[in-house]
């Protein structure tokens, strides 16, 4: 009897984290808190290196704005992002039907090192540093 209770009041709980649409700072800042080691990826492509911001910007709604810089600049280089689609069963997907890439390009291997910043709607931010070696995919 005792795991019918345990599994009927952690349904209960749960139920309104289901229910969310992960459009508010409150909603996305764990998850991109939990998920910041791979906020971004590089990958070099056709002679090119590929900035991906994929993983941040599944979780754009609630996200205000994202700026980068590479090599040790500022972060102050703005991301460009699709619109959060409001009122629809997933306000996060990424449609890519309006020109915008989730990646920027740039030079075969001038990029060493990025840093991100993200302003959530509420204000705040977060920042995170990463270095080439790290975030390298195939």
């Amino acid at each position: 009897m005792r795991p019918l209770l345990f599994v009927c009041a952690f349904l209960a709980q749960a139920s309104p984290v289901l229910a969310q649409d992960f459009t508010t700072a409150a909603e996305v800042k764990p998850i991109l808190t939990a998920i910041k080691p791979s906020w971004i990826a590089v990958r070099a492509y056709e002679g090119q290196d590929l900035l991906y911001f994929t993983n941040l910007l599944a979780w754009r709604c609630g996200i205000e704005a994202v700026t980068f810089g590479t090599n040790g600049a500022a972060p102050d280089m703005p991301l460009t992002m699709e619109p959060c689609h409001d009122g629809e069963a997933q306000p996060n997907a990424l449609k890519m039907d309006q020109g915008v890439l989730p990646y920027v390009p740039f030079d075969l291997v001038l990029i060493q090192s990025v840093t991100v910043r993200v302003t959530f709607d509420d204000g705040s931010t977060e920042t995170g540093d990463y270095q080439r070696k790290d975030v390298m995919t195939p």
